[in-house]
């Protein structure tokens, strides 16, 4: 299947060391994120930053791309239609990390509202084929019954976001830290549903400051006792 061409930012020499996957909300395109990923290469020059549009057009507007409909979408029918698309994005994300040479632990996906319905929703149905997910005025279509043990999720989200509200994302983190997931979220105050600078700024400090649960729990392996008398202690 041949699919779109993605925008892309590449690092002027060298090795690609970090893939980053920017899937845009509905009715946009790959272009709108243009922005961010700006401000992500300014932060990891050897990062490849992609921003593909979604794969249909979107159908309640002569302009624009839809990863999915939300014409009359409800909480029923939104998780068909998610289900749908996943298979198709899931060898769209292979795909690209064939072609530059990165591997999934350094991929991360960066979804903004349906955007990052989506990438939420892969790291469920393909555990690790990114190391991180990060989801940005986002929700889950069904709350996990499962965490991810190789996808790290990071969560933000406006606090005054009256598209998806910010429960959506509390929601989320309660079920995730009830399966033991790797997860973190951050709110900001007097920010609707938007892609605000002030989330962004975050997103780049859990990036750059983050160390996942499952690399600590490695970590404390390699010492004998130590993982049980940290859990012990806590």
């Amino acid at each position: 299947m041949n699919e779109p061409s993605p925008l892309q930012w590449l690092p002027a020499h060298g090795r690609v060391e970090q893939l980053m996957i920017l899937l845009h909300g509905v009715g946009s395109e790959g272009r709108a994120l243009a922005p961010l990923a700006r401000r992500l290469r300014a932060e990891f020059p050897q990062s490849a930053v992609l921003a593909p549009d979604g794969f249909e057009p979107f159908d309640m507007a002569p302009a624009g791309r839809q990863w999915f409909s939300v014409r009359a979408v409800d909480e029923a029918n939104r998780v068909a239609r998610v289900a749908a698309v996943l298979p198709r994005l899931a060898d769209w994300v292979r795909a690209a990390q064939q072609r530059l040479g990165a591997g999934p632990a350094a991929t991360a996906l960066i979804g903004f509202s349906q955007g990052a319905i989506l990438g939420l929703e892969l790291a469920q149905l393909h555990d690790g084929l990114a190391g991180r997910v990060l989801a940005f005025a986002g929700r889950y279509a069904r709350l996990p019954e499962q965490a991810p043990a190789e996808t790290t999720l990071h969560l933000f989200h406006g606090a005054e976001d009256e598209v998806i509200p910010a429960e959506q994302a509390r929601l989320a983190l309660e079920r995730l830290a009830a399966l033991q997931g790797d997860a973190t979220i951050d709110i900001a105050e007097d920010v609707g549903h938007e892609l605000a600078p002030v989330l962004v700024e975050r997103a780049l400090f859990r990036l750059r400051n983050h160390i996942p649960y499952r690399t600590w729990a490695a970590a404390m392996g390699t010492v004998p006792g130590l993982a049980r008398r940290v859990d012990e202690d806590d």
